[in-house]
């Protein structure tokens, strides 16, 4: 063959190989999700959302699950979040070359990385074995850390993406380095840092280990943060693992719950900037 030939050949080789590639990851994907969706729509009722975790063998629902799950995340992205934008803030516009961000960049790589049971034994041992019992706020402090390092990366990727031009033209008027920072590097960015924000919300929506030595799980109404929290992923872990049916039905519908959810959050966040990705 010649050149021409090789590299036509070339290319239809590694396209069809990149396209099985593709259909390999949609298929498996695909069945994930019709597994979800098959098995959870079938335990969705209204006993879901206004009965308590039930024992085994009686009717019951996973509303105090959902409640506590609401709750934990939405605190863990409260605290993560400012602490994650203001820590990329600063990697992006202070930070590039000095020791103090090149060491900050470093320890977040490593939280990023890090399995998420890691951090919960760290919380485990710093806080729950202290105060001597599990608590929802364990809980949320365990959900923070895993916020904390995605928003960072996220912030300061998106930052750095803004062009160093537009920066210059700003310093140009007269601005000051924060007013640069907040009315266009931030602005020009904030579809990216939202995004950032949504990531880690669907990962800290499923994340079960955390959890498991942290807040634990209470089958009764509760929403003292001081004390154990009923949450969806360790619900689901428990019914999942048990032998009842009706237990079992009841995982899958938190399990359904929680992709909905985590899908309805990225359509949103899509539609509402639609304009700016």
């Amino acid at each position: 063959m010649n050149l021409h030939q090789r590299r036509y050949f070339t290319n239809k080789v590694v396209l069809a190989l990149s396209l099985a590639a593709m259909a390999f990851g949609v298929f498996w994907l695909a069945w994930i999700l019709w597994t979800t969706i098959s098995l959870g729509v079938s335990g969705l009722s209204l006993t879901l959302f206004t009965e308590m975790t039930p024992p085994p063998g009686s009717a019951g629902g996973l509303a105090n699950a959902i409640v506590g799950s609401l709750i934990m995340v939405g605190l863990a992205t409260l605290i993560g979040t400012p602490i994650g934008i203001l820590a990329g803030v600063y990697l992006a516009e202070y930070g590039m070359n000095d020791w103090l961000g090149n060491a900050t960049r470093f320890i977040n790589d490593i939280l990023l990385s890090a399995p998420s049971i890691v951090i919960g034994l760290f919380v485990y041992a710093f806080f729950v074995a202290q105060v001597g019992k599990f608590s929802g706020l364990a809980g949320v402090i365990a959900l923070a850390l895993i916020v904390i390092p995605v928003v960072v990366r996220t912030t300061e990727n998106m930052l750095l993406l803004v062009p160093n031009s537009l920066r210059e033209a700003v310093y140009a008027l007269g601005a000051h380095k924060w007013q640069v920072i907040m009315k266009v590097t931030i602005r020009a960015s904030q579809a990216g840092i939202v995004t950032g924000i949504l990531l880690a919300v669907a990962r800290i929506a499923g994340e079960t280990a955390p959890l498991l030595f942290t807040s634990l799980s209470n089958q009764f109404w509760s929403v003292d943060l001081t004390e154990p929290m009923a949450n969806l992923p360790v619900t689901i872990f428990k019914f999942a693992m048990s032998p009842f049916t009706d237990w079992q039905q009841l995982a899958w519908a938190g399990v359904f719950l929680i992709t909905l959810g985590v899908l309805g959050i990225n359509i949103l966040a899509r539609a509402l900037f639609r304009n700016k990705l």
